[in-house]
């Protein structure tokens, strides 16, 4: 799991992958040029960046590479400028980079591909580059979404590895939904809750899998596949139907208990 995520700053990719890490809690940082420098003026404090003594761009790409553990590179076809410089310092380096073109690579792939790259390298300090908003308007939504999907299929791919404790099978939805919420950690199961409607279309191919081979869709659970017909309107449906109607009830509840949570937390603060 990464330790902190990197940047230079800069609109486009870098700011969308600070925004990400502040978004999901996670340790952000990196060098910015001196002046706090980018294209629409200093960046907010709330990025937690630090001043080169420079105001060179290329100088706080050097440092950026240097200090993380690998580079990942995004943008919409080739790279120009400073991402094409990026590559070139971190191969001059021998540095680990990734470079992903979107208009070759979907996002679902895209996610895949990052975190099979974060793993087999030991990626702990993470840095992203990548076109600035000028030169590319859509690159600053593909960066948020690519790193959102990579973040929560690393998430649940965790929690698959975990020893199942219970190897009764499920006969109901409700069920099903209590084995997989015992299965997950408070941190994993807030960050669950925090998912939006197109991020959870990305667990079908893990999480749904796992509800279809751990909970017998496919060996005959005939009670549990009864369950998930009274939640469709088709009584015909796949086990791969099942799954996705079995992880929507999980994403429900785990909403409904992460705002009570926070309400909860709020009145808390009031001394209510």
């Amino acid at each position: 799991m990464l330790a902190k995520i990197i940047s230079g700053g800069q609109t486009g990719a870098d700011r969308a992958a600070l925004d990400f890490a502040i978004k999901f809690d996670i340790p952000h940082g990196g060098w910015i040029p001196k002046g706090r420098r980018t294209e629409d003026g200093p960046l907010p404090d709330q990025y937690q960046l630090r001043e080169m003594p420079t105001a060179s761009y290329p100088k706080r790409t050097e440092k950026n590479i240097i200090d993380s553990d690998g580079t990942l590179i995004l943008s919409h076809g080739n790279l120009t400028g400073g991402s094409a410089l990026t590559l070139k310092i971190a191969k001059g380096y021998g540095l680990e980079w990734l470079h992903v073109d979107f208009f070759k690579t979907g996002i679902f792939e895209a996610a895949h591909l990052i975190n099979s790259w974060i793993v087999r390298h030991g990626i702990r300090i993470l840095n992203v580059a990548g076109a600035r908003a000028s030169e590319d308007p859509k690159i600053y939504d593909a960066t948020f979404k690519v790193l959102e999907v990579a973040f929560h299929l690393a998430l649940v791919e965790t929690s698959l590895n975990r020893p199942v404790r219970d190897v009764r099978l499920p006969r109901t939805v409700n069920e099903a939904v209590n084995r997989l919420i015992s299965e997950l950690s408070l941190k994993e199961k807030a960050q669950l809750a925090r998912m939006d409607g197109e991020a959870l279309s990305s667990l079908f191919f893990t999480l749904g899998q796992y509800i279809i081979e751990q909970f017998g869709l496919m060996g005959g659970n005939d009670e549990l596949m009864e369950s998930c017909r009274s939640y469709s309107d088709d009584n015909d449906i796949n086990t791969e139907v099942a799954s996705e109607i079995i992880l929507n009830a999980l994403w429900e509840r785990l909403r409904q208990t992460y705002r009570l949570r926070l309400v909860g937390s709020t009145n808390g603060g009031h001394g209510r």
